[in-house]
């Protein structure tokens, strides 16, 4: 349940990570630990098949960001065990952008990474002149000195990681509504009453995880980028992008991102990147700021501060063993996760009253299937109306919105560990 595990980190952390990633350091505070807030992870070869991408003298696009893509997934799957990775293309394929976006979107992925190279155009100079005769309008003989040009390579150089740009931001929440079954993750009853797309209420919690995707995304870009620069590399910067290539970025309903590997119109970057030791170093750097992104998310740090850069021997990564058709993967297959062994939900206790209310009552006609829980205090019974059974925080906290909206002004979140009241 992607936005439900992310919305609590949108109203939570979103400003925070706004603060961190323009380098101001927050103070001694941070989220909550969140419970397995990546569960899968897109990895998209940018281009493939008849669409060749940017070439350079002896290589072409779609063949280096597939042997990435495969190392890089490789990679994650070492790293996390527990979480699954899906790939839009394992071979010399060709898929459109729509395509790629809906295997992930049907993947419900909760991080969407593009591998993508960079070209320059070749640099044009003028080196002589030489005198050409041609004929005017009246077909008399005339003489003129044209210059003659020279190209050669551009120098640009370096990395780049891509967000999608402000400006495409309605977008992005139209995508988070037309894969709101998806976003949502509606297995339940209650879950499918917080999902009415044209609810105010719920565009307004769309917006709000748009706004948490986006700082998300932009942190892991800045990872990314600082990993490269670690390595070595030339960084050019975690930049907006609203320009050819953007759909991939707008139309995945998740976090992503889409990293320029380097200038395949650069000789010397172009050798580079179809080396094997380039691409494992260029998967190992995008790998490792998913880990320090991964862990951030989880509370493992305070907002603002760096995971140590561990220096991790990247070892040579064969092609992950053949999968499913990416567009038929779901996160289900391959049996229960990890993150199942200890169950953990959340309710939301509605109101404590002397009153009897049945669940068919009228002040819970917007909350269909809360359940009163009866105790003894001081010889008198107390009624608690508990409202919920959701799997994720976030879920939760959408759902106490719903329900103070719903004039339960003291509302709140209570958590269970199978089947048990926690807090």
């Amino acid at each position: 349940m992607r936005w439900k595990r992310v919305l609590f980190s949108g109203l939570g952390i979103g400003l925070l990570y706004t603060f961190f990633i323009q380098a101001k350091i927050a103070p001694d505070y941070g989220p909550p630990v969140q419970d397995k807030p990546i569960r899968t992870i897109v990895v998209d070869a940018g281009h493939g098949g008849s669409d060749h991408g940017a070439t350079g003298k002896f290589s072409s696009e779609k063949d280096i960001t597939l042997d990435v893509a495969l190392k890089l997934g490789k990679l994650l799957e070492e790293m996390f065990p527990d979480v699954k990775i899906v790939y839009t293309r394992k071979t010399d394929r060709f898929d459109d952008v729509n395509r790629k976006a809906a295997i992930a979107n049907e993947a419900k992925g909760d991080l969407f990474i593009s591998i993508h190279c960079n070209a320059a155009p070749d640099i044009k100079r003028t080196v002589g002149y030489k005198t050409v005769t041609y004929r005017d309008k009246k077909k008399r003989k005339r003489t003129r000195k044209v210059p003659i040009y020279q190209s050669s390579p551009n120098p640009a150089k370096g990395t780049e990681t891509y967000i999608w740009a402000t400006s495409k931001n309605n977008a992005k929440s139209e995508s988070l509504r037309n894969n709101s079954v998806i976003v949502f993750d509606a297995n339940s009853e209650e879950t499918q009453q917080l999902m009415d797309t044209k609810d105010p209420e719920t565009i307004i919690m769309l917006n709000t995880l748009r706004n948490a995707f986006f700082d998300q995304s932009l942190r892991l870009s800045n990872l990314v980028e600082d990993e490269f620069t670690n390595a070595g590399r030339i960084s050019r910067g975690a930049r907006q992008r609203n320009e050819k290539g953007i759909l991939v970025l707008h139309a995945t309903a998740m976090p992503s991102v889409l990293v320029e590997l380097g200038f395949i119109s650069n000789p010397e970057e172009e050798k580079y990147l179809n080396s094997s030791e380039g691409q494992h170093e260029m998967a190992g750097c995008i790998a490792r700021a998913v880990k320090r992104y991964k862990e951030e998310l989880e509370g493992r740090h305070k907002p603002g501060s760096i995971a140590p850069r561990q220096e991790e021997p990247v070892q040579p990564a064969t092609p992950p063993p053949a999968r499913v058709n990416p567009a038929q993967e779901s996160p289900a297959a391959g049996g229960p996760s990890a993150a199942d062994a200890d169950k953990t939900d959340y309710r939301v206790q509605l109101l404590t009253t002397e009153k009897v209310y049945t669940s068919q009552s009228s002040l819970f006609k917007n909350l269909k299937g809360v359940e009163r829980e009866t105790l003894r205090q001081k010889g008198k019974s107390i009624n608690k109306y508990i409202w919920g059974n959701f799997r994720t925080e976030a879920e939760a906290n959408a759902a106490l919105y719903k329900a103070r909206k719903n004039g339960f002004k003291d509302a709140f979140v209570l958590t269970y560990r199978n089947g048990e009241r926690i807090d």
